[in-house]
């Protein structure tokens, strides 16, 4: 490939294209994923042509092997003169990517990115190692307490960068600083400066930093206006005639994208300088408008829609709700209005065809619940306008008078809460009335609920272990209130088992445990029918007899005492012992990229979050669910990628790594300048020869001194959206939502782990694929309090003690359940033959020895571990 250099900024602008980028091209990661570098290459040729000066390669897919696709496609392009004229630059969040792409290029090329995120020794080791290369290199503006968005921060951050780099030897013509181009229009107050910032920081950034250049991805702009390319192409245009003079010499931009400034709608230019520039409060709202003069659809999706927008409108509304259109809900509502003598009419006729026919087909599984999340969008917006109406008349609307009123909450201390959305969703596109008492509620604020909206049952649901006990709570306090309306019990760590066994016995109103949302509407509707409640709740509680009996005569598998137990132990191996961390000690991660996040997503249990059954990325050519997955999977990545873009969230996250010793099963850990203890419990079953009993303390050197990691992240500012998506009347993206900050929150665990083991620890050298780190091919652990290695919740104060009070910035309820909702928190483990296990059940002598260790009363101890003593 050619050589970056200064001669080759001899234009006043140079474009980078970026069509040959995994993450920012559909087309091109399918070509590549299909192993058709053929193709591929022709898309980069099609950029140098459209002219493209720099071509950007990025190789950041779950499914590749990063380094081998890099090196396979920089040398075909290599062997192509019209391609090979033009300069590469080497994109990755992966250095061994990064180094794979160098070693296959001739010339100069330019590395993206580095920065200071992990502090100034690592960035000036990254630098060093591009230098050696012989490489130009991009600065992102991203310090240790996050990425700039600010002028000032813009400047300061990339002041010193360039400060540090050129001290150590690196040719300040060779560095080119992206101060972050983010989302503008996007009505949040705090995004209203940023391009203005932007070019402001350029023009001070190239004043005080001489021979560098300022680039930037110039997409991440005009994301609020994705699907409308009149606009984004203004946008684009405007933005660069303004940031060219103030010293932006360098892109990510599509050359045949552009418009001519002196050719653009003068009222449309106007606009996008009105927001770009913030120039009055209402320029979002303006351009807005305007847009919509701009946005086109396709002839067939013209004729598509003309065809069912033309049929009377009962069929149009039902239509739309099976489909799950709402572009045309309220005002197809309201001519519905129009031709009804009432508005509850309308509620109670084509409405209710419709969400019949919804009802028919998730029953019988022809539709599944993305869908029909979507379908009770439409529902809600229908009734929200006819609401008012039927007020009017100073009548309820039917749908409340529907088959029945059921109070749902997440119990106390818990703040999980999609699955009960799902389940609250179903149920209203049912004909049921929901009552959402939201999360962290206690058991006097159910019944009160209960009583005071006449409920026809209770739905409790929970997530963490200690919402088990909580359940059992609401369920005391329902019999001695001598309440007789149905218990529902729901969530991760609820079972048909421990609803028998525990809760059951508590009440005796009907208890019934619900799988999941798919049986809570048959559940709920038996309940309030005069035929089927009475043998539906006769053979739940002839099911539960079954369970206890059964566990009475069967008992339980044999324990070994814990003394046995501790015997059976695993040997520990000297030589598969870590060495000393390189950097130990606290470390606080303030805003870690996002777009380095959604290249690790483990998409599975994304799915399994939607009921959907299968592994990524088979699911999506499923022959029953595909064609639902692959909604909702696009569906999901347009929304990732608003998150991005327009930075909906933070990730923060807080690592320690400490000197430790082994005392038993407890972990001595010199977190600061005092030891603190950490006690583990060990597996009590007995295990047939040759199998060891496990404790976390068995991967801690008992003779000497060893090393021991935690950690806790968290995904910040979602609060706002979902308050958004609350107001707009949208479960969909409500759940959507959730459901991706959880992913992003397991994502950001995984990629933080990464950087534990091959930087901060640096222990390991390794080259995964995501695939690869999905199914856990490195060397250590990081189990989590509350999980089956480590099942008591209550040592999390303990963690987060020691990682500094509010690690990430998360907190913990009085159950242990951690805020914001998508977090995780562990140990480090770095052991070799570290590995996940359950402790499982445990004897009554571990208990009272376990309780003597936590110094707290055998009753505490035994909240704390119930689900091990069942």
């Amino acid at each position: 490939m050619n050589d970056f250099s200064g001669a080759a900024l001899g234009a006043r602008f140079v474009n980078i294209g970026e069509r040959t980028n995994v993450t920012g091209s559909a087309k091109f990661k399918k070509l590549i994923l299909a192993g058709d570098y053929d193709a591929a290459v022709t898309v980069a040729r099609d950029q140098v042509e459209a002219g493209a000066q720099i071509i950007d390669v990025n190789m950041d897919e779950a499914l590749l092997d990063g380094e081998q696709a890099m090196a396979t496609f920089l040398k075909r392009l290599a062997a192509e003169p019209d391609i090979a004229r033009v300069p590469v630059m080497i994109d990755s969040s992966k250095w061994s990517v990064i180094e794979a792409g160098l070693k296959c290029v001739s010339g100069k090329p330019i590395v993206n990115s580095i920065s200071m995120k992990e502090g100034q020794e690592l960035f000036l080791k990254a630098a060093r190692k591009v230098r050696a290369y012989g490489a130009a290199v991009v600065v992102m503006a991203f310090d240790e307490t996050g990425q700039a968005d600010t002028k000032q921060r813009k400047v300061d951050i990339c002041e010193r960068a360039y400060k540090l780099l050129v001290a150590d030897g690196f040719p300040p013509e060779d560095i080119i600083f992206d101060p972050n181009v983010f989302a503008i229009a996007t009505g949040i107050d705090e995004h209203r400066r940023y391009a203005i910032d932007f070019i402001e920081a350029t023009r001070e950034i190239r004043a005080r930093c001489p021979h560098v250049h300022v680039s930037g991805g110039l997409s991440n702009l005009s994301f609020s206006f994705r699907g409308n390319e009149p606009v984004r192409r203004a946008m684009h245009s405007v933005f660069l005639f303004h940031a060219i003079p103030a010293g932006m010499d360098m892109g990510i931009v599509n050359a045949g994208q552009l418009d001519v400034y002196d050719e653009i709608d003068p009222e449309l230019r106007e606009a996008c300088e009105d927001v770009i520039f913030d120039r009055r409060d209402d320029a979002t709202e303006r351009l807005i408008t305007l847009a919509e003069r701009y946005r086109g659809t396709d002839a067939a999706e013209e004729k598509k829609a003309a065809e069912w927008r033309g049929w009377p409108v009962g069929q149009r509304l039902s239509h739309a709700l099976v489909k799950g259109i709402d572009a045309h809900i309220v005002e197809d509502t309201e001519e519905a209005r129009q031709a009804f003598a009432r508005p509850i009419e309308v509620i109670e006729g084509p409405l209710m065809d419709g969400m019949n026919v919804v009802g028919d087909l998730f029953g019988s599984g022809k539709m599944f619940l993305p869908q029909v999340v979507k379908s009770a969008r439409v529902m809600k917006r229908a009734v929200a306008h006819l609401i008012p109406f039927i007020e009017a008349e100073k009548e309820k609307s039917g749908l409340t008078q529907g088959k029945g009123r059921v109070v749902m909450a997440t119990v106390k201390g818990d703040v999980h809460d999609i699955g009960k959305n799902i389940v609250g969703v179903v149920l209203q596109c049912n004909g049921f009335e929901v009552i959402d008492l939201g999360v962290m509620v206690a058991w006097q604020d159910i019944l009160q609920a209960a009583n005071d909206n006449k409920a026809d049952m209770i739905g409790l649901s929970g997530l963490i272990t200690p919402s088990l006990d909580e359940m059992v709570t609401v369920a005391e306090e329902m019999q001695r209130a001598q309440m007789t309306l149905p218990l529902l019990i729901g969530g991760a760590t609820t079972s048909k088992v421990h609803t028998a066994l525990r809760i059951d016995p508590a009440y005796k109103g009907p208890v019934i445990h619900v799988l999941d949302a798919s049986r809570a509407v048959g559940v709920a509707s038996s309940l309030v029918s005069d035929t089927q409640r009475t043998p539906l709740i006769a053979a739940t509680a002839e099911d539960y007899d079954k369970i206890r009996v059964s566990r009475e005569r069967s008992g339980h598998s044999e324990l070994s005492t814990l003394a046995e137990a501790r015997a059976n132990g695993l040997a520990f191996d000297p030589s598969g012992k870590p060495p000393p961390p390189q950097f130990p000690g606290l470390h606080h991660f303030g805003d870690w990229p996002l777009k380095d996040l959604k290249a690790s997503i483990d998409w599975t249990p994304f799915f399994r979050a939607w009921e959907l059954a299968g592994t990524y990325p088979a699911i999506l050519d499923d022959p029953v669910v595909g064609e639902s997955a692959r909604s909702l999977f696009d569906d999901a990545q347009a929304m990732l990628d608003q998150i991005i873009a327009e930075r909906w969230v933070t990730p923060k996250a807080t690592v320690g790594l400490w000197r430790c010793r082994r005392e038993g099963d407890d972990v001595l850990v010199l977190a600061g300048n005092d030891w603190t203890r950490l006690p583990f419990l060990r597996q009590q079953v007995k295990k047939r020869e040759g199998r060891p009993n496990l404790s976390l303390a068995d991967f801690i050197d008992p003779d000497g001194e060893d090393w021991i990691g935690g950690f806790a992240v968290g995904i910040h500012g979602m609060e706002p959206h979902l308050e958004r998506f609350k107001q707009t009347i949208d479960d969909y993206d409500d759940i959507l939502f959730k459901a991706l900050g959880d992913r992003l929150a397991e994502s950001f665990a995984e990629v933080l782990h990464a950087h534990v083991r091959n930087k901060l620890w640096d222990y390991a050298d390794e080259h995964f694929s995501n695939a690869e780190l999905i199914r856990e091919k490195y060397q250590g652990i990081r189990p989590a309090p509350g999980y089956p290695a480590c099942p008591d919740h209550s040592l999390k104060p303990i963690l987060f003690e020691m990682l500094g009070g509010a690690p990430g910035e998360v907190s913990l309820t009085e159950n242990y359940a951690m805020l914001p909702t998508s977090a995780v928190s562990g140990f480090y483990f770095a052991h070799r033959d570290s590995s996940y296990f359950g402790v499982a059940r445990i004897g009554e002598d571990q208990l009272e020895e376990y309780a003597g260790r936590r110094g707290v009363d055998i009753d505490v101890a035994k909240r704390w571990l119930r689900p091990n003593l069942d």
